[in-house]
């Protein structure tokens, strides 16, 4: 018999639960407990002190699969919040509180849309992956459910991230992919001296100046109509040195960059050392260098998946979506090894803000979104 679950006042409960990274904060238990009632196996994928959960409805393809997270950010200073950050307020039709947007909204409606789905006996099998660290490292959270899936011989075919992926308006856009992203740590090492007698120190300050710049000034051809620029950001810059008269021994420098499919992480890795070494030639002054991928670039190919969300979006929401890879990582960056990944979700504006929030009719709207998606995969 169909039944109807209500996605608002689920995404109430998870609000309720205080799971800021990595706590719990019973948001996982609570999903456990009522998939399980509603006839899903539910297995917990808990790694390293991390909460996760694998949630099947269906023995046999073809198996689409939602992912997302109950974990949030900090709420900062709760005195600054309007609202209770934990409460769930709804005012005026919208709902505040962390995670009201990014994304345990999202997580609501795929499940509520999954749990009526199941009630009407689909041809297929449904899969909800859901984590408790996507807001940190991440290495215990999809990751290890992957890792487990691939242990059982668990699979899907498809699936769906519930991240939010509009600008400003519900319905405008949905990702089909992600820029890469990579953190490169520089040092300078130097001669200390006094700054009076420059030509008995070595200065890193004015190497590491010299090769931040010619690092900013990078310049390639994009690889993929679907992807913006890859940029180069300077987000630190430190010696330590608080004396006027010293030249510092040591410099350091961190960087950001954003990648498109024009380049991989060994590329550009390979890349800051070749200009090292010319720094390097020309100063005398080493350097370090430290590296850490937060994951390689990606898009899924346009195709009867993507269109299949696309479409049920516009029948929605009156809304074409643009498809897009722009914003910063999300899970589908590990499950894009695993299957082809659609993200699609909420406006995004109000996500780790203070006052976080997210009109309740755009809770309904989403789910209306994923159940026409399941509708439409199982025809």
């Amino acid at each position: 018999m169909h039944t109807t679950t209500d996605p608002v006042e689920l995404t109430s409960q998870l609000i309720r639960c205080p799971s800021v990274t990595p706590e719990e904060g019973g948001a996982i238990q609570h999903l456990f407990e009522l998939l399980e009632d509603a006839g899903f196996v539910c297995t917990r994928v808990d790694r390293n002190g991390i909460a996760n959960l694998y949630a099947r409805w269906g023995t046999h393809g073809p198996v689409i699969g939602f992912n997302g997270h109950t974990d949030v950010v900090p709420t900062g200073d709760p005195a600054q919040w309007a609202h209770d950050p934990f409460g769930a307020e709804i005012v005026d039709g919208i709902m505040y509180g962390r995670g009201a947007c990014d994304m345990k909204s999202g997580v609501a409606a795929f499940v509520a849309a999954a749990i009526d789905m199941a009630s009407d006996d689909p041809h297929g099998s449904i899969v909800l992956t859901i984590t408790g660290d996507e807001e940190g490292d991440g290495v215990d959270g999809t990751c290890a459910i992957l890792d487990w899936m691939d242990q059982t011989g668990e699979a899907m075919d498809v699936c769906l991230v519930g991240e939010p992926t509009c600008p400003e308006t519900m319905g405008e856009m949905i990702k089909i992919g992600r820029r890469g992203s990579m953190t490169a740590w520089l040092t300078a090492r130097g001669v200390q001296g006094h700054s009076a007698y420059p030509h008995k120190a070595r200065n890193p300050i004015h190497a590491m100046v010299q090769l931040v710049d010619r690092l900013i000034a990078f310049e390639r051809v994009d690889a993929s109509e679907h992807f913006d620029p890859t940029t180069v950001q300077v987000t630190s810059f430190d010696t330590g040195n608080s004396a006027n008269n010293v030249i510092p021994g040591q410099c350091r420098a961190m960087l950001n960059i954003r990648f498109n499919d024009a380049h991989s992480s060994d590329d550009l890795k390979a890349w800051i050392e070749d200009e090292i070494a010319k720094v390097s030639g020309t100063t005398g002054v080493d350097f370090d260098i430290e590296v850490k991928v937060s994951g390689e670039s990606f898009v899924t190919p346009q195709g009867e998946f993507s269109q299949m969300v696309s479409d049920a979006v516009a029948a929605e929401t009156g809304v074409t979506p643009a498809l897009s890879t722009s914003g910063g990582t999300s899970d589908a960056r590990f499950i894009r090894n695993h299957c082809p990944v659609v993200e699609v979700g909420l406006v995004g504006s109000s996500m780790h803000q203070i006052d976080e929030r997210v009109p309740v009719a755009d809770i309904v709207t989403l789910k209306a979104i994923y159940t026409r998606i399941l509708k439409d995969f199982f025809k």
